[in-house]
């Protein structure tokens, strides 16, 4: 049976943003699996939208994108590849650019399983600007 999942970003003053909703196909999956659908999704929904003018409002922002109003441009309109910010977000995560908290729980690790049926919400707290890809 599917499992859903809030996710949203918060920053260190508490304002928070970002807030979605993804599903999983079971109710235990790894924080890499919550970066990897979070990512996937974010990148998806900006390639979709590419070449309207679209913003792109993500975990990790695109190495030579503009910073607009409420996101950033990647030059050109060009796609991003949602492989290459996935591997820059699990390294960030690893060098704790931004902390994922399950519930009010801190994971450690990207290995680390979330069961999804006793936390709903999921939050990125950023602590660094994430660019690359």
């Amino acid at each position: 049976m599917p499992a859903t999942l809030v996710i949203s970003d918060e920053t260190t003053a508490g304002t928070t943003s970002n807030r979605r909703t993804l599903e999983f196909p079971t109710e235990q999956v790894t924080v890499r699996e919550i970066i990897r659908a979070r990512v996937y999704e974010e990148v998806q929904d900006y390639n979709r939208a590419t070449p309207n003018g679209a913003v792109f409002n993500g975990l990790v922002q695109p190495s030579d994108a503009e910073t607009v109003l409420n996101g950033v441009k990647a030059r050109g309109g060009r796609e991003i590849d949602w492989k290459k910010q996935f591997e820059i977000a699990c390294d960030a995560y690893d060098r704790a650019g931004f902390i994922v908290l399950a519930g009010k729980h801190q994971t450690e690790s990207l290995d680390e399983v979330v069961e999804l049926k006793r936390v709903e919400e999921v939050t990125f707290l950023k602590l660094v600007p994430l660019v690359g890809g």
